[in-house]
């Protein structure tokens, strides 16, 4: 089913103001009419299942986890980047990369279900997949995230990850790298690895902690419960972590993602790494890490004007009722 990708439809726009790129991917939406919130919530519900037909293909028979390409890709592959000039205010281009949806393979077994061995298994994929993306020419930047419930924008119910390869990288992170690389030539460390130390002499925002890693209540949140996982140790690339070290992020985004289910009663959310970018350019400064957003607020107008996030628990309070979930 999902052997014939859409090309058509997708392009990315240059927004000249804020300096960064949107993708208009018209291929993955329908009319109009069908953007009306009950409808959506209809036909995420009563949609059949595609995905359950794999696991009965041969090639995935018995297995766990199948990657495939995204039947209607936000990017596609293509050999060329043209930007197109409309004039100088309107830069345009094809929405050229690769876009795959990693399926799990029980319909009804969500993340918070998962033993250690299938997230250290989960983990090896994405960093399969990562490290075979990163060697394409048009790639600069490798995006691994999972979107759960429909808040998070889920719109299949059934669990599965995405990994989108572009090339470029966002501006969220190109201000952490560009914030990592000042604090390193004023200061001769990372600016992560400070802020571990920092947090590991307060304790009042970390939720959980084992040998290879954090998990961190951010000191300025964007929103309620917000939880970043962090190496202990200093560790730029994504793609290079060790056995052992999978095994502890295993772990430890096992025990977190359960403590936000049980003591949040399941809230929607999504998680997204955050790596050094495989531009074939050193980011020695940067270090790798997973932030997890939970969807239980949403945006206003001041929020939505400013940019300024408004959340109404801390995060030491968070962090501390977290740590209080048993598992």
């Amino acid at each position: 089913m999902f052997s014939k990708i859409k090309k058509s439809k997708s392009e990315l726009r240059f927004d000249i103001i804020n300096k960064d790129w949107v993708v208009v991917a018209e291929g993955r939406g329908k009319r109009p009419e069908d953007f009306k919130r009950e409808k959506i919530d209809e036909a995420i519900d009563n949609m059949p299942c595609a995905f359950c037909d794999y696991f009965t293909e041969p090639n995935f028979l018995d297995k766990n986890f199948a990657v495939i390409p995204n039947k209607f890709p936000a990017f596609y592959s293509q050999k060329n980047i043209e930007i197109k000039n409309e004039n100088t205010l309107f830069q345009r281009m094809p929405s050229i990369g690769f876009h795959e949806v990693v399926i799990f393979n029980d319909h009804l077994k969500q993340l918070t279900d998962f033993s250690q061995n299938e997230w250290e298994e989960l983990l090896g994929v994405y960093q399969q997949r990562y490290i075979t993306l990163a060697k394409e020419k048009t790639v600069s930047y490798v995006s691994i995230f999972h979107n759960h419930g429909k808040m998070a924008g889920a719109s299949l119910a059934h669990p599965h990850s995405q990994i989108i390869a572009i090339p470029f990288f966002d501006k969220n992170l190109a201000t952490s790298l560009n914030s990592a690389k000042d604090f390193f030539k004023e200061k001769s460390q990372c600016l992560f690895c400070a802020i571990n130390r920092a947090e590991k002499s307060l304790k009042t925002r970390i939720v959980f902690e084992n040998s290879n890693f954090l998990a961190i209540c951010p000191f300025a949140s964007k929103v309620n419960f917000e939880v970043t996982i962090v190496p202990k140790n200093h560790l730029p690339y994504f793609e290079k972590i060790t056995k052992e070290e999978k095994s502890d992020l295993a772990q430890i985004f096992n025990k977190v993602l359960k403590k936000i289910s049980r003591g949040l009663e399941f809230p929607d959310y999504n998680f997204y790494l955050h790596t050094s970018p495989c531009d074939d350019r050193e980011y020695p400064f940067f270090h790798w890490h997973f932030t997890i957003i939970l969807r239980i607020s949403l945006w206003a107008g001041f929020e939505l004007g400013t940019g300024i996030e408004i959340i109404t628990m801390s995060p030491e309070k968070s962090a501390e009722y977290l740590r209080k979930i048993k598992i």
